[in-house]
């Protein structure tokens, strides 16, 4: 017995403070959300247990159908943004570009929005979706001369999608650039030697070798997106209506504009349930089992 506690003295030193902070600030939110869930928790922080009544109002809720269909859509084209366009990004700023300094360069511009604050990201995109005749995109319609459009009010999906892409691109291709400039340099010129093209080589060499990354950026690009809101009510508000709501603003709106805190945790435990659903599938669809386990070559 105390051989154990003295082998395991030092792994609870060093990883006791990180795991009891992983608790407070992930497990233990999840567990207050599960509870407050099935109670009519309000402005006065009364609540008594109501069983299923936030789930059956989240059901028959009008707004639902639409709700669910633009967190659909905001997650699928995002995500095929994040790691399609960073994937892109990634390798023509190490496969194609062979100069060092110049792909560095490139990244570095790339990810400036992502170390900026959100709102003075969000304002550029103001400015650029501006209704008037002096936003970026109304600019370019004038000098073909036509007139201004108010664009996130006819496309308020779009403008959500392309700046909240635009972003999330930035950590897949700095992800992905480093998992490419691990692969040698020799296996790009042997096949070059044998006559493969570049997309031969993206595809056969460079896609299977960052296999891990690509599951890793698009699972955590995925549980990103569907628990962030911050850019779409810095943008849209989810508005016009409910044109541009999903599912995590409407959980805010419905706890923190509403005050109905039971609701809007029932909205919140929904996306915890969607999101363990999700990294399973992902789970098996990379099959992540073969590639943690062991090498069968001695």
């Amino acid at each position: 017995m105390g051989t154990v506690l003295k082998r395991w003295k030092f792994p609870a030193i060093m990883l006791g403070p990180f795991v009891i902070l992983i608790f407070l600030f992930f497990f233990l939110p999840v567990i207050l959300i599960a509870i407050i869930a099935f109670t009519n928790m309000d402005s006065a922080m009364n609540w008594t247990f109501n069983g299923l009544t936030n789930f059956h109002k989240l059901v028959t809720d009008p707004n639902i159908v639409q709700i669910i269909k633009n967190t659909v859509l905001y997650l699928g084209f995002t995500l095929l943004i994040n790691v399609g366009f960073g994937l892109a990004l990634g390798i023509l700023t190490t496969y194609f570009v062979q100069k060092e300094s110049v792909g560095l360069v490139f990244r570095t511009i790339w990810m400036l929005p992502r170390i900026s604050p959100p709102v003075v990201y969000a304002l550029l995109w103001l400015w650029f979706f501006d209704p008037s005749a002096y936003g970026v995109l109304n600019s370019l319609r004038a000098l073909v001369h036509m007139s201004p459009v108010d664009w996130l009010t006819t496309h308020p999906m779009t403008a959500i999608i392309l700046a909240n892409g635009v972003i999330g691109a930035s950590y897949g291709m700095i992800i992905f650039s480093s998992a490419i400039k691990s692969i040698p340099r020799d296996l790009f010129q042997a096949a070059m030697v044998d006559g493969a093209s570049h997309w031969a080589i993206i595809r056969d060499i460079i896609v299977p070798a960052v296999r891990w990354p690509l599951m890793f950026v698009t699972l955590w690009q995925f549980l990103s997106l569907l628990t962030s809101y911050e850019y779409i009510l810095l943008l849209t508000k989810g508005g016009p209506l409910f044109d541009s709501e999903v599912l995590a603003l409407y959980s805010f709106h419905s706890a923190f504009k509403n005050f109905e805190f039971g609701y809007g945790a029932a909205v919140s435990l929904v996306l915890v349930i969607v999101a363990l659903l999700f990294s399973f599938v992902m789970w098996k669809f990379f099959r992540m089992e073969k590639m943690l386990g062991s090498s069968k070559i001695e």
